[in-house]
């Protein structure tokens, strides 16, 4: 076929010239080189510095530049592998489920814009090792998106689409010696663009690695190796296919009918112990009159037993080495040694439960998109490593390549680290069929229609020849959110006939019951904890996973233990996958030179879907967000439950001893540590309970009490080092007349007077050290003096405001709550009440402020502050209860002190921010802060740093002055840099004040919970919101530090 940019708009054109998918194995010319396993010898890096030049449509494209003789040297160059819009072209444009075109274009599949689809039009000059036979010498593209064309030497060889996968071509009769000119040609858009509406960044170019080729005379181009167990797991029967090919050469194909060809099978534990091995003869057809392409191809099949085998599991992940060795019997000559991993472990569906080994597998998943913030989709091996590291450190067993193969080499780290692979086709057509959250079906892509067949078959078919010998991959999928019908069916088919090992899940037929028989597992997003149980609850008939679920966008995660807990409830709920691992958020400099993480919109990009590609549990810059303290403490093998002298532990690990790891334990008091020892090592089998006494002593002096219980690491592993924390669990009780004895007995008073001067606009209660303002003009406490040292900056109101989440705003609490912020702004003193009281022989100077706030109806709410002479406040704050208003988002107070006052200590939930719908991976302690560190890192500002079950907080200066907050009953609070209606203002975080004259102290009985079900109108869960309806009472107490 000829160069033709019909391909483009034709989506049963998606390949031209390309070779056969094949597995992802490397080779060696030697067995020294195949255990090194580094440099492969055969390969050569086309990567580095390509001449390029960008044209913003086909029109306008450079014509005749893949000629020989073009002239490029006035031409840019651009590094490879890249994105173009991240190299100074085009811009990087984000939107969610609608395509890129909507509002510019009225398309339908499979047209594609004409007046803007960037070209990029790149050049290579290359050179052909010395070493290498030039009849053999192939290219590999192992990601270009969308679509590409290819010349080499000025003649066309060939074009492909599928952005994901590699696309390999023979080059071999057109290279020459000397320097040859490599030219490809990259459209960013497609027929095949419609299949890919992932919800990311849409980027175009070559961004993953280019690299030549070349092969031995005889060459295993395929292998592919399932490994199958008896019933009770104590033999495994390797089954290796291999499909060889040998030069095309005739006279090369004639030596080999006069030699004899054999390939050798060894096998390898992690000791370089060898195990088994075999050896089988290799024939070609040797039909010299009718010599075709068949006579250069051959398949071998080899068959191993491995008695007593370590199996391949998440918790170990062992792994054997398979040396296939290829060499002439005749004279012992290598010709060609291929090292492979082999993870031997069966994945199945038995009584309707999805099992690995044997045993019913929890997933403890995540969805990850292949992001970085500073390079996009191209991810460095670094990066790669820290992600897995950082999964596996953080207690997830599993991950979902959303929504497209991964780099070969992410499938290689999960096999080594240990990690649950769903591997998924690049197919989404989001857009084609779900508009405005409603599903219209009648022009979905592809549904039954036949032009889309064979692209929709081919990229499961480069998904799965690719990676097929990745034990970590337990599930195929045929894609994601293409809606339902036949042409995915045949997609489910065709992986089934060609792997049977594996499990299909496909989430579409949810939405298309024609063809349930698509996916092997019932796979759902967003479904509610309820909607999970009616499924399950009703004669399921297939297991259960999320494969999306809690969606992280912003200050998210709430609620999550509901879901965890279904794991133990129900048999068939075998886990989920949140959505997702890593923020969607590109490094770009700000006006004011500052660097910021942007997010749709930020690049003029329109239609966008703004900030709605920032969903991840870590920021785009890689910095974990609060909301991994959750998921870890959930996602944890070990629960963990100390008691007043030992420990229970639930091990629901499928294939771990406690005894891997250190139990750890101490006593706190008052937040403080008084006792610890030695660890302990306990014997507790996998899906066993059991409890271990520990040497905690009952203890006689007042105070609260804490029995913390570690599980940490006993040396160190490929992840973490030894004594990372695993798990850990509290008991707390307390020895005292109330949970907070300094509440009551620092308020016993001294020798000192206590004044009031009772004047016309202000009341000035004084003692020895302080000086306290009460203003009748504004309605509140405006000066607070101690040691003559002000530290108000505002006067102190109540508050029922936060600075919306992203989760509030998707399900639109600011309209549904909105008389709550107003009230917070604008509420109106209409009394003030001074007197005396005495409480058990203390004198109190007593201030009570109403409230009337704006709502409708108007109602009230008081505010009084009971001083002592020491200047100590009792602080109430009261409301009645009203049965015709919303819920409260906080019950609490806010106002200003300057900013030197911005260092924090708490007696309470930490270290990270918690809240009441997500408070299961903090725990009970002292710990530190400041208000900018308690500024979390969401790309739009907030709410953020709230702190949960308090008992005392201090904010202080550099000399430990400052104020102390304390309760009977434990409150929450947060000290941040600014108000949450600056927070709420803010479209960045570079739009806040970088050197704030504040802090803004928040001091609440409660703040309603996150949420996270989902980020587009699930609501907060009732439990954790606050009835306007009942009566509200607050009582804390502030006092001055040193």
């Amino acid at each position: 076929m000829q160069y033709t940019l019909k391909n483009l708009v034709d989506p049963e054109i998606f390949k031209v010239n390309t070779l056969e998918a094949h597995s992802d194995h490397k080779y060696y010319s030697d067995i020294a080189s195949a255990k090194e396993g580094n440099f492969m010898d055969y390969k050569s890096s086309l990567n580095g510095e390509w001449y390029f030049s960008y044209s913003s449509c086909s029109a306008l494209k450079i014509e005749g530049f893949y000629k020989e003789d073009f002239d490029i040297s006035s031409w840019n160059t651009i590094t490879v592998p890249s994105h173009i819009q991240l190299q100074g072209y085009d811009k990087p444009h984000y939107v969610n489920t609608m395509y890129p075109w909507d509002g510019h274009n009225k398309l339908i599949p499979p047209e594609i814009p004409k007046d803007y689809n960037p070209v990029g039009q790149y050049v290579k000059k290359i050179f052909i090792p010395d070493n290498w036979d030039k009849s053999s010498i192939y290219i590999s593209l192992q990601g270009v998106e969308s679509a590409f064309y290819l010349w080499i030497n000025g003649n066309y060889i060939g074009y492909s689409e599928d952005s994901f996968t590699p696309s390999e071509f023979d080059i071999s009769p057109f290279i020459k010696d000397g320097e040859n000119t490599v030219a490809v040609e990259v459209h960013k858009w497609c027929s095949g663009s419609w299949l890919e509406d992932q919800d990311f960044w849409r980027f175009s170019g070559i961004f993953r690695d280019v690299y030549l080729y070349t092969k031995p005379k005889v060459h295993v181009n395929d292998i592919f190796i399932k490994t199958l167990l008896n019933d009770s797991f104590s033999t495994a029967y390797i089954k290796t296919k291999l499909k060889l090919e040998h030069s095309k050469s005739l006279q090369y194909f004639q030596s080999l009918l006069e030699n004899n060809i054999s390939v050798i099978q060894e096998i390898y534990d992690s000791k370089d112990i060898l195990i088994n091995a075999t050896e089988s003869n290799v024939y070609f057809n040797n039909d010299l009159k009718n010599i075709s392409t068949n006579n250069f191809k051959t398949e071998v099949t080899l068959d191993l037993t491995i008695n007593n085998p370590n199996l391949w599991s998440a918790e170990f992940p062992n792994l054997y080495t398979c040396y296939i060795i290829l060499k002439n019997s005749e004279t012992d000559e290598i010709i060609e040694v291929i090292p492979q991993k082999i993870g031997i472990r069966k994945f199945e569906i038995n009584d309707k439960i999805m099992k690995i080994n044997g045993k019913r597998v929890v997933f403890k998943g995540v969805n990850r998109h292949e992001f970085s913030c500073y390079n996009g989709r191209v991810i460095s091996e670094e990066e790669m490593l820290w992600d897995i590291k950082f999964l596996k450190a953080n207690n997830f067993n599993a991950v979902r390549t959303s929504h497209y193969p991964n780099n070969s080499r992410w499938y290689e780290l999960c096999d080594e680290y240990g990690l649950y692979v769903i591997d998924e086709a690049n197919i989404e057509t989001h857009g084609t069929w779900q508009k405005m959250g409603k599903c219209s079906p009648e022009n979905a892509v592809p549904n039954d229609d036949e032009k889309w067949l064979n692209s929709i078959i081919d990229r499961g078919i480069s998904m799965l020849e690719r990676d097929k010998n990745h034990p970590s991959i337990v599930i195929w999928s045929c894609g994601n959110e293409a809606y339902g019908g036949r042409i995915l069916y045949e997609l489910s088919k065709w992986l089934k006939s060609r792997d049977k090992t594996r499990v299909i899940q496909y989430e579409g037929v949810f939405w298309d019951r024609r063809f349930n028989d698509t996916s092997d597992v019932e796979s759902r997003m967003y479904a509610k904890v309820s909607e999970i149980e009616e499924y399950l609850n009703n004669n399921p008939a297939k297991p259960f996973i999320s494969c999306e679920y809690s969606h992280a966008m912003g200050n998210s995660n709430g609620a999550l233990h509901k879901y965890t807990e279904l794991e133990d409830k129900y048999q068939l709920y075998q886990g989920g996958f949140i959505w997702d691992f890593i923020d969607q958020s590109l490094m770009k400099t700000a006006e004011n030179g500052e660097n910021y993480l942007a997010f749709g919109g930020d690049y003029d990009d329109r239609p966008t879907d703004y900030n709605f590609c920032v969903n991840g549990l870590v920021y785009g810059d890689r910095k974990p967000s609060p909301k991994m303290q959750e998921v870890k403490a959930l996602f944890s093998d070990f629960k963990v439950k100390p008691t007043l002298d030992s420990v229970i532990i639930k091990n629901t690990s499928l294939f771990t001893n406690l005894n891997k790891y250190h139990v750890k334990w101490r006593v706190l008091r008052d937040g403080i540590s008084i006792c610890s020892g030695e660890p302990y090592i306990f014997d507790l089998q996998p899906l066993t309970t059991g409890e271990f006494k520990l040497p905690f002593a009952l203890q006689g002096i007042v105070g609260e009490y804490i029995h913390e219980v570690s599980i940490v690491l006993k040396e160190d592993t490929l992840w973490a080092e030894q004594g990372h924390e695993i798990s850990f669990g509290q008991y707390v009780y307390s020895i005292t007349e109330t949970n907070n004895p300094d509440f009551n007995n620092s308020l016993k008073n001294s020798d000192a007077k206590l004044l009031i001067e009772d004047c016309d606009i202000n009341i000035g209660i004084k003692g020895d050290n302080f000086h306290h303002i009460f203003s009748r003009s504004y309605g509140s406490i405006v000066s607070m003096k101690y040691n003559n040292i002000e530290f108000l900056s505002s006067p102190i109101l109540p508050n029922f405001w936060r600075a919306p989440t992203d989760n509030d705003r998707g399900n639109k609490m600011p309209f549904r709550y909105s008389q709550w912020k107003i009230a917070s702004l604008y509420q109106k003193c209409v009394d003030i009440h001074l007197s005396k009281v005495d409480i058990d022989g203390i004198l109190y100077a007593c201030i009570n402020y109403t409230y009337e706030l704006p709502t409708s109806p108007i109602i009230t709410c008081n505010l009084k502050y009971l001083i002592n002479s020491t200047g100590e406040m009792i602080v109430e704050l009261n409301y009645d209860g009203c049965n015709s208003l919303s819920e409260i988002p906080v019950f609490g107070i806010s106002f200003k002190v300057p900013n030197k006052y911005s260092s924090m200590k708490w007696y309470g939930n930490g270290p990270e921010e918690s809240y009441i719908d997500r408070k299961h991976g903090a725990r009970l302690g002292i710990f530190n802060s400041t208000a900018k560190e308690s500024i979390s890192q969401y790309v739009i500002p907030q709410e953020c740093g709230n702190k949960t079950e308090v008992r005392w907080l201090e904010v202080v200066d550099k000399e430990e002055i400052g104020l102390k907050f304390s309760a009977i009953t434990p409150f929450e609070c947060s000290v941040l840099p600014y108000t949450c209606h600056e927070l709420e203002s803010a479209a960045h975080l570079y739009d806040l004040n970088s050197n704030p004259n504040y802090t803004v102290i928040n001091i609440n009985k409660i703040q309603m919970g996150v949420g996270g079900d989902d980020s587009w109108g699930a609501c907060t869960h009732a439990e954790y919101l606050i009835p306007s309806n009942a009566p509200l009472n607050f009582t804390f107490k502030i006092s001055y530090k040193n």
